[in-house]
């Protein structure tokens, strides 16, 4: 995106690229559909990104962002990408994948005259910005640079975080890495053994007042999907999170479900003949006791059952991740303070959001904005550089 409003503002423009092709974890995010972005309210959309650096997307500067989800569909429009918007207003290419999108943008580039070179990789600071390459050690020096090198998530994608301690070492502040859209770790009792696997579906997790209705799922190591990214950031922050295993009921309506009398029956053959659902009765057994005594006493625990849990997954499972560039070592345009000409953009800067069209969305939107301000430091370098001569 950053290369894309350069080459609009008729700059030669080369894309360093450390993996053999470009895009990774673009294409990657398109094997589950391809979620652009979420079609709703701007103050509910805005209220979805937080961390020290989110004035970095420009959403704060009036309230009405330069490139908002309206925005982002018209771009994708304009490289040929029909667009529909789902039930729960998630926007997805018709195609439900990346592969084609990737393909018409980067024809674009190519005829805006934007060279891409392959296995180029960032190795160091000095003379000029060095990589590594196939032919070799090579250095650029370039009257302006845009850094769009991704945060400290799936390494294997490229996303490997190797640019923090070049960064480091030049004075750029940076905050800790943490996993962010990640599963949790739960030790599960061998009784849990049968569900690896199953999907929760209909339940809510609340953590404080931010409620998700998404879909998740029970693995050998913990929980993970949609549901869980959408409150982890919450959860790994501290919050206190409850499942409601009936969101659709009230509690009244609860309880005369669970006033059918139990008499010799075990737990888990009453609740088998009260609830139905398996997978809802095995997470009340898992993280239900001590045993409620009364229907009323069962349906407040149904109604907010504790989720037992042993913190976030580590950071090589996670979607994104929060941390990264701080708010201080940027200025309002998305320049290094510490590196003047250099800009930066995307999940390097110290933001994060959850899934469902925000990630993508949010870092279009700062890549954008990086090329933007970098197009106007050249001009006004040169008209520096015309008046000094």
């Amino acid at each position: 995106m950053a290369a894309e409003k350069l080459a609009e503002a008729g700059r030669h423009v080369v894309i360093a690229e450390a993996m053999p092709t470009p895009a990774r974890k673009f294409l990657m995010a398109g094997k589950s559909g391809l979620n652009l972005t979420k079609d709703e309210p701007m103050p509910d959309f805005i209220g979805r990104f937080s961390g020290g650096a989110r004035e970095a997307l420009g959403y704060w500067d009036t309230g009405e962002p330069d490139f908002g989800p309206s925005e982002v569909m018209h771009w994708a429009e304009g490289l040929g990408i029909e667009l529909f918007t789902g039930s729960t207003r998630r926007v997805f290419p018709v195609g439900m994948k990346a592969s084609p999108m990737l393909r018409a943008w980067l024809a674009r580039l190519r005829a805006a005259g934007v060279e891409l070179r392959t296995r180029w990789k960032w190795v160091g600071l000095g003379d000029g910005f060095r990589f590594s390459t196939p032919d070799g050690d090579r250095v650029l020096n370039p009257s302006a640079t845009v850094l769009a090198l991704g945060g400290a998530s799936w390494p294997r994608l490229g996303s490997d975080a190797g640019w923090k301690p070049l960064l480091e070492a030049a004075g750029v502040e940076l905050t800790r890495f943490q996993p962010a859209n990640m599963g949790l770790r739960v030790h599960w009792s061998d009784a849990m053994d049968r569900h690896f696997g199953s999907a929760v579906k209909g339940v809510a997790i609340h953590a404080g007042t931010q409620v998700s209705r998404g879909e998740w799922v029970i693995t050998r190591s913990g929980i993970e999907g949609g549901g869980v990214y959408e409150v982890a950031a919450r959860i790994r922050d501290g919050m206190e999170a409850k499942v409601d295993l009936f969101p659709d009921l009230d509690e009244s309506a609860v309880e005369q479900r669970f006033a059918r009398p139990k008499g010799k029956l075990s737990i888990g053959n009453w609740l088998r003949r009260v609830l139905g659902e398996p997978v809802k009765i095995a997470l009340l057994l898992e993280w239900g006791r001590p045993w409620p005594m009364t229907a009323s006493h069962w349906a407040k625990r149904a109604k907010a059952l504790p989720l037992r849990h042993d913190g976030p997954m580590g950071l090589e499972q996670a979607i994104s991740t929060a941390g990264g560039i701080s708010e201080s070592a940027i200025t309002a345009d998305l320049q290094l303070r510490a590196l003047p000409g250099v800009f930066v953009a995307g999940e390097m800067l110290d933001w994060e959001a959850p899934t469902g069209g925000y990630l993508i969305t949010g870092c279009l939107a700062t890549g954008r904005r990086a090329g933007q301000a970098a197009a106007i430091y050249l001009d006004r370098t040169e008209q520096a550089d015309g008046w000094s001569r």
